[in-house]
């Protein structure tokens, strides 16, 4: 199984590069992880709607080969870690490659989050996109850590 974060934007800054590669070097081979930027579409004088649908279209050329599809929103279930580790380990026993649509400055579409197979948030917080993509890397590991009940997730 392959996770993969597709997330709309610009290149990030090279210290959430550098985190992102971090924690994508640590996960198992058996559950590579990757991240693939969605180009924006330019502004200009296009309204919400079309900047939407352009984008959408790049996510949905990029979701080929992805059989299941979580969507991050804010408006998504608000889940603990431990959940997450839950899902992961439920997504990898049915299998089949996953993708976390992290869409841009205006969000998803909304036909693409009803396609989606869950939207999660990853806080109440409003997080800057790259910061998003770092979390997400970090929970995404600390979640197969979990899962395999390796110490680096420590509760107490």
């Amino acid at each position: 199984m392959k996770l993969g974060i597709l997330a709309v934007g610009h290149k990030a800054p090279d210290w959430v590069i550098q985190g992102c590669a971090e924690y994508i070097r640590r996960m198992p081979r058996e559950l590579p992880l990757a991240i693939v930027e969605i180009r924006p579409e330019a502004r200009g004088a296009k309204n919400r709607a079309q900047l939407l649908a352009a984008e959408k279209a790049r996510l949905l050329a990029a979701l080929n080969g992805y059989q299941r599809i979580i969507v991050l929103d804010e408006r998504g279930v608000d889940l603990a870690t431990r959940q997450l580790a839950e899902r992961l380990a439920a997504w990898m026993r049915t299998g089949g490659a996953t993708a976390f649509v992290i869409g841009g400055a205006d969000g998803v579409d909304e036909s693409l989050k009803q396609q989606a197979d869950e939207t999660i948030r990853l806080s109440s917080l409003t997080l800057p996109h790259a910061i998003a993509r770092l979390i997400l890397c970090e929970q995404l590991y600390r979640a197969i850590s979990i899962v395999r009940q390796h110490p680096y997730h420590r509760e107490g």
